[in-house]
């Protein structure tokens, strides 16, 4: 797969069906790195692994943690199933790591307070923890970065402001500056210490530099980027500065700009808008690149490669967003921030072939870039990353990538932070799932949740409320690897965006229109209900609820919808006011006679969290139904589809006893969410069935909020009876 650059605002093509002679990367495996906490260690307390580097010989990874204060540790000797070697205290924040041999030069940050900035770089065996060198470095350590051989180190010494004292305006006292120590295998000479003043270089702010992060080439050269000044400075082997130049700006077109409204409109454009470069990856010994995710005024979502002598060789411009865009990664919440925030580069050759890698914090995405010719690069992939992804190192002797992903949710029920491991392969790529790309105009999509079959391989799906102002129905094309999202129908009351919708089910109607399923939630003022849409996504029916449901309704409600004939039959997520606890009620209309009825279903049992129901359909003579928990990664559970016959969907009156139908197992779906390498996400929330029998499923991403934006879309196969 290989994705030509046609423009600054071309959407890039971007596909998985690649040949599978070409060579991708493909995800092989998830460490969660709470694993690294000793037995009986509070894990409930927040981790996160943010730079990150490898052993000479490829086969342990240590990686910094700011909120334990440790320096992790992975076995991957296999690297598809990395091991734990444990937390090294480090009694202090660390901030970056390099590896010479088997030492980690660790940049610790032991500042009391911003005014009183201090920091120190540690030299500490891999495999004992033990310290064997410690440098006063005089200040707050932000980036290390090694010689290529290994004579030397460079530390960016930031001395970061302080966000809360005058909104965080630029310039505040205890200007940063470069530091660079002689090293002789793997220890540091603390007498060596060097440091190059970067004041006076910058108009921002050219008394507080902020040096945020630095690289060295072949030649020795050291390049810092001047983040919050919005420059970059390149320091030779002696300290000398040889260059320094402003990082400048990008004009941005078809972007969106706006955030809070819940729809993805790009149709805006930001003016001079500041690059403000965080990572910066040496690609020669002449041009490097840097990651353009702003921090004080700026940010221009993309990347740039830049010569030594200050000329700009490429810029991104917004077509890296614009394809992380396609696959469904977009963070609308930050639409008015910095949208994807590229905030890490990193430069290596795998093969023949050199290339930078771009995380893009928000969007938890790596961009794969072939670079052979610094003018023009190529985007070859797009990878899932975990959330938040920080850090990367390189092993090409293994073929290997590794993404560091600081984001721990632990605290918000989400995912835990994890290391993740990529093998260069003779494959096809295995991620996205689901694309628009190819589509006449930019589809931006995200937070599907029911689905439905139409004819052939055509797969309809609705977004839920996370964009409240744009609900759609989108059409994919479900016979092509990945599958392709071909179309987007706005759904509208008098030609407007509809509003005060949920949308979690939708079924045909038979006559080219849909049902759709809208969960309710009183504190939101949204409504349970039915509505019935035509093929041009206007409404044309409403049907609220009848007061036997109302009087006993719950915030969790329909999350799906099947028709059987005249029949729409809703599964309830989870138990309302007057279900036994563990059974939920399969809810029924009659769309000929008006009738309401209903049965329960009975939940499995969990662990921990809860169980509900999320989608159903309808194939031959049963019901197909998906049950999961609420949980990610190797906490989760119960990711199931079930079957009842639909013999026993027998509608009782609301308001008495309701029959309890029985269930078959169809499909443990934990192997499925497992497949690509990654942690288990929690919201399997959509099912369609073929008229030929085969079961699509997907995922809900939440709008990448929260979220590390992934998707899974695929088929577990033509339906059989359960063994």
């Amino acid at each position: 797969m290989k994705i030509q650059l046609l423009g600054l605002t071309s959407v890039l093509a971007l596909s998985a069906g690649a040949a599978i002679a070409e060579k991708n990367f493909n995800r092989i495996a998830s460490f969660a790195v709470v694993q690294n906490m000793a037995a009986g260690e509070d894990q409930s307390r927040e981790t996160s692994p943010e730079i990150i580097a490898a052993t000479e010989d490829g086969m342990t990874l240590v990686y910094t943690d700011s909120p334990l204060g440790v320096l992790g540790r992975i076995d991957i000797t296999d690297p598809k199933s990395p091991k734990p070697l444990g937390n090294i205290d480090l009694q202090g924040e660390p901030t970056s790591v390099v590896v010479i041999g088997d030492i980690a030069l660790v940049g610790v940050n032991t500042s009391e307070s911003y005014v009183k900035p201090s920091g120190e770089l540690r030299a500490i065996s891999i495999k004992t923890g033990e310290t064997l060198a410690s440098c006063d470095l005089g200040g707050q350590p932000d980036s290390v970065a090694k010689s290529p051989d290994n004579s030397f180190i460079s530390i960016a010494i930031e001395n970061e402001r302080d966000e809360d004292l005058n909104d965080g305006i630029l310039p505040q006292n205890d200007a940063g500056f470069l530091a660079m120590l002689d090293v002789t295998e793997g220890i540091p000479s603390c007498d060596s210490l060097k440091t190059v003043s970067m004041t006076g270089l910058a108009e921002i702010a050219p008394s507080d530099p902020e040096p945020e992060y630095v690289s060295i080439n072949a030649l020795g050269e050291t390049v810092v980027t001047l983040q919050e000044n919005n420059h970059l400075v390149v320091v030779d082997r002696d300290g000398e500065v040889i260059s320094h130049f402003s990082a400048g700006s990008v004009d941005l077109e078809n972007i969106d700009a706006t955030d809070e409204r819940g729809a993805l409109i790009f149709t805006e454009s930001q003016k001079g808008r500041l690059r403000e470069p965080d990572a910066v990856a040496w690609i020669d010994e002449t041009h490097f690149a840097t990651a353009n995710e702003g921090d004080y005024q700026g940010g221009s979502r993309g990347w740039t490669i830049f010569s030594k002598d200050g000329s700009e060789v490429y810029e991104s411009g917004a077509s890296f967003e614009q394809a992380i865009v396609q696959i469904g990664h977009y963070p609308d919440k930050r639409s008015d921030a910095k949208g994807v925030e590229p905030e890490s580069v990193t430069f290596d050759v795998f093969g023949d072939t050199p290339m930078v890698f771009v995380g893009a914090e928000r969007a938890s995405v790596v961009g794969v870039y072939d670079v052979t010719d610094p003018k023009a690069p190529v985007l070859e992939q797009l990878l899932p990353s975990g959330v938040g992804p920080e850090g990367f190192v390189t092993i090409p002797s293994r073929n290997l990538l590794v993404s560091a992903n600081e984001s721990d949710l632990i605290e918000d029920g989400g995912a835990r932070a994890h290391v993740m491991l990529y093998q260069y392969e003779d494959a096809p790529a295995a991620y996205p799932h689901i694309t628009s790309e190819g589509a006449d105009t930019l589809i931006g999509w995200g937070a599907l949740s029911g689905m439905v079959a139409g004819e052939g391989r055509t797969i309809y799906a609705v977004n839920d409320s996370f964009y409240g102002y744009q609900p759609t129905i989108f059409t994919i094309d479900a016979s092509t690897k990945p599958a392709r999202i071909t179309k987007a129908t706005p759904v509208t009351r008098m030609s407007r965006p509809a509003q005060k919708l949920d949308m979690e089910g939708i079924t045909t109607d038979g006559e080219g229109g849909f049902w759709i399923a809208s969960e309710g939630r009183t504190d939101r003022v949204t409504p349970h209900a039915l509505y019935h849409v035509n093929a041009e996504g206007e409404i044309t029916q409403e049907i609220g609820l009848p007061q036997e449901l109302m009087s006993v309704e719950m915030r969790y409600g329909f999350e799906g919808i099947a028709r059987s004939g005249s029949t729409l039959w809703m599964p309830v997520q989870r138990e309302w006011a007057d279900d036994p606890k563990g059974q939920v009620k399969l809810v029924s209309y009659n769309i000929e006679t008006n009738e309401w009825g209903a049965v329960r279903y009975q939940l499995d049992g969990t662990e921990g969290g809860w169980v509900g129901l999320s989608d159903m359909a309808i194939y031959g003579d049963h019901a197909y139904i998906v049950e999961r928990d609420n949980q990610h990664d190797y906490r989760a559970k119960n990711k199931k589809v079930y079957r009842v016959a639909l013999e026993e969907l027998v509608p009782a009156p609301l308001g008495g006893k309701l029959p309890v139908v029985s269930k078959e197992l169809v499909r443990d779906l934990l192997p499925d969410l497992t497949s690509t390498a990654g942690f288990v996400l929690d919201k399997v929330e959509g099912l369609a069935i073929t008229s030929d029998g085969e079961a699509f499923i997907s995922t809900d991403n939440d709008g990448v909020d929260d979220h590390s934006g992934e998707t899974m879309f695929f088929s577990i196969g033509k339906l059989s009876a359960p063994s």
